[in-house]
């Protein structure tokens, strides 16, 4: 059969020939962790069927899944364990691994074998972080500076993946979290800096996601607290004229996007903001003054026909 065939040059990864493995290119870097949460592409096939019957790929961005909970196949987890990012594999997953004995009717029949494609995007190692957050608050400001760092870091990254899936609710959240932990973190002198510029970014990201639910107040906000660490940040002045001009302080806006062009004069979307500023208080302009004459032509006409 055709499996038979691909299972003769095949790597068997389990030592039972549970589940085999054929790389169509490499990845690099370290192999995933146990407690990762991967962004994987998926597709896998039935024997003699051309279609998968079950994909991922028709999204743009493949949901975040922790091994251990979010993945349901046996075959599919031990498989990721021996990928890299970036990697492109094939496997082989036997019943056991797969979906047993009794099959998923009526999809899958008992006792079949399945080959998945997996392709490995990133993965994220988690395992500190859920250490961390296991914590009291006394202990977790007992962890040492790289460590507080590299769990903001995680969280911060899992923000990422979040707001490129578009939620950006859940986003928020861990952004959030970030934040809380490095605000809190009684710092020791030289440890400032690294703490200071771990906030940078995460103020940064929490003043866009506002901006992308839409309450610009809470957007200015945390463009405001980046501008206190770093005042002549583009990006953050930017974020506030963004969120002035959402919220039609005109005044506002353009003086933010004017120091942010000041940083960076041939940025397009300074450049371009500035132009819809413009546009927009024209249209404001024009509006007030419609209603102007709407107020007072009623006036004028009285006065009129008095005399």
């Amino acid at each position: 059969s055709p499996y038979q065939r691909l299972s003769q040059r095949m790597q068997d990864i389990t030592g039972d020939r549970g589940v085999l493995k054929e790389v169509i290119r490499e990845g690099a870097g370290d192999f995933v962790t146990p407690d990762a949460s991967v962004l994987v592409k998926y597709s896998g096939y039935l024997e003699h069927m051309d279609k998968p019957f079950d994909t991922n790929c028709f999204r743009k961005i493949p949901r975040l899944m922790k091994l251990g909970e979010e993945i349901t196949l046996w075959g599919m987890e031990v498989g990721l364990l021996t990928m890299r990012k970036g990697e492109l594999a094939r496997f082989l997953f036997k019943p056991r691994y797969a979906y047993g004995a009794l099959g998923c009717p009526p999809l899958i029949p008992p006792n079949t074998t399945v080959l998945f494609e997996l392709e490995l995007l990133d993965f994220l190692d988690s395992a500190e972080s859920d250490e961390f957050f296991a914590l009291t608050a006394e202990q977790q400001d007992m962890f040492p500076l790289e460590k507080v760092l590299k769990v903001a870091g995680t969280e911060r990254e899992f923000g990422n993946y979040l707001f490129r899936q578009n939620r950006f609710h859940d986003a928020k959240e861990r952004y959030k979290r970030t934040s809380l932990i490095l605000c809190r973190r009684p710092f020791h002198p030289g440890e400032q800096g690294h703490i200071e510029s771990a906030k940078l970014l995460v103020f940064l990201n929490l003043s866009f996601t506002y901006l992308k639910l839409e309450r610009p107040t809470r957007a200015l906000v945390y463009g405001e607290q980046a501008l206190a660490i770093d005042p002549k940040n583009a990006k953050a002045l930017f974020r506030c004229g963004q969120a002035c001009l959402h919220m039609t302080e005109y005044e506002r806006a353009r003086d933010f996007l004017v120091r942010a062009q000041r940083e960076q004069p041939l940025n397009h979307d300074i450049n371009k903001e500035l132009k819809k500023l413009a546009s927009c208080y024209r249209h404001s302009m024009d509006k007030e003054k419609e209603m102007c004459h709407r107020i007072f032509s009623p006036l004028h006409s009285s006065a009129v026909q008095q005399n």
